[in-house]
């Protein structure tokens, strides 16, 4: 089992930048692909960015692509998501999430995931 703990968020001006971060538990960390989603109130979560197993490979939600950056460092067990030029509409709780498949055939959903972190409130005013 992974324990996940996300830490980085809080409140920005519309063109900023925040970097959060992911720490896991335990040693099993280079095991699990590792991805960020994100919920804003009344709405579903939806998949961010996720990174593979050795970070040689990355995916990015349309809605991001060119803005943010993803990254893992498995010596420290974190995974980070670098955030520029933020928007409002990128306001929302950022979960990071654990999983085992690499999924490249289809939209990656919250259901590939089997761990959760508890979430960081990102909030972007403008």
């Amino acid at each position: 089992q992974v324990q996940l703990v996300e830490s980085g968020g809080g409140l920005v001006q519309a063109g900023g930048s925040l970097r959060l971060s992911c720490t896991a538990s335990g040693r099993t960390f280079r095991r699990y692909v590792m991805g960020w989603f994100r919920q804003a109130p009344g709405k579903e979560r939806e998949f961010v960015a996720a990174i593979s197993w050795s970070g040689g490979s990355t995916l990015y939600a349309d809605s991001v692509k060119g803005r943010f950056t993803i990254s893992r460092d498995n010596a420290k067990n974190t995974v980070y998501v670098q955030m520029n030029s933020l928007k409002p509409e990128d306001t929302a709780v950022y979960y990071c999430g654990a999983g085992t498949r690499w999924v490249t055939t289809r939209a990656i959903s919250s259901g590939d995931y089997d761990y959760w972190g508890q979430g960081t409130q990102v909030t972007v005013s403008s």
